[in-house]
């Protein structure tokens, strides 16, 4: 009895790592998506009953295949350890809620919107962006603070020179600010903000220009060039976990060969004991 839950957390440890088993997860996934898709053309109302049947079949699949992944753990701790696991966790469990419920109808429907993120924790290149792109935020969180201040100072300015041209655009500097950012994002700017005023204040164009090579391709460069350094690096990171991986499994398979050389000692020597 004792070797057999060896046995069996080892199966379904392989079960987990089949590719064939995470294509078909994928697949699920993908399927789920389309669920949630189709519920909102008001078309599909006549196959709402297998639809619905759909949905439990899907929810049941993804409550198996956590089942699985939790028992292929040498210990129930390990898969909690992992911040993915924890995350599709939560993200399975709160698919749970029932869609019978007319009070909980609404919610059921949206925690099922977050099913298509299991994607993310199923596909390793896309973990890989999502966690560059936290590990991103502190270091991008100075550039925007930066950009900040520049906002703040041109709509300052801006509030100050223009506002007799147009009070809803630069009356104030909350306002200013957000024509600035309507410039930053190129947002029918020159129509609708730079020409007017440049008709009362001819050399305005510098204030803009100087603003728009500040923010779109200063500060953009610099953000993308954040994100693009902590990729490269998270990159750098899986490879050699991957690496990790299979000099693990050599390890494993190094170990299995040399205690069933162990095995056939022990019985060889047994038999030539009875002889």
């Amino acid at each position: 009895m004792s070797e057999a839950i060896p046995n069996l957390q080892a199966r379904f440890e392989r079960l987990r790592a089949n590719k064939l088993f995470e294509a078909l997860v994928i697949g699920i996934i993908i399927v789920s998506a389309l669920l949630v898709g189709a519920k909102t053309y008001s078309e599909t109302s006549r196959f709402e009953q297998a639809l619905r049947v759909l949905d439990l079949g899907v929810t049941a699949f993804f409550l198996l295949e956590l089942t699985i992944r939790m028992a292929g753990e040498r210990r129930l701790r390990d898969f909690f350890s992992k911040g993915w696991n924890v995350f599709d966790f939560i993200i399975v469990v709160a698919s749970l809620v029932p869609m019978n419920d007319s009070e909980l109808v609404l919610l059921a429907r949206l925690l099922r919107i977050f099913r298509v993120l299991r994607l993310v924790s199923m596909i390793p290149e896309l973990r890989m962006l999502v966690t560059a792109l936290f590990k991103s935020i502190p270091r991008m969180g100075y550039v925007a603070l930066l950009m900040f201040i520049i906002f703040y100072i041109y709509g300052a300015i801006g509030s100050f020179l223009f506002h007799e041209v147009n009070e809803k655009l630069w009356g104030n500097i909350a306002l200013a600010m957000l024509t600035l950012f309507q410039v930053a994002t190129f947002e029918s700017w020159a129509t609708a903000v730079l020409y007017p005023t440049m008709e009362h204040f001819p050399y305005s164009w510098i204030y803009f220009i100087t603003f728009i090579f500040l923010n779109s391709f200063v500060f953009l460069n610099m953000m993308i060039g954040i994100v693009l350094d902590v990729m490269q690096k998270e990159s750098v990171q899986m490879e050699l976990e991957s690496g990790e991986g299979e000099a693990a499994e050599l390890h494993g398979l190094r170990s299995d060969v040399q205690a069933m050389r162990e095995q056939l000692s022990r019985m060889e020597a047994l038999l030539q004991k009875r002889e």
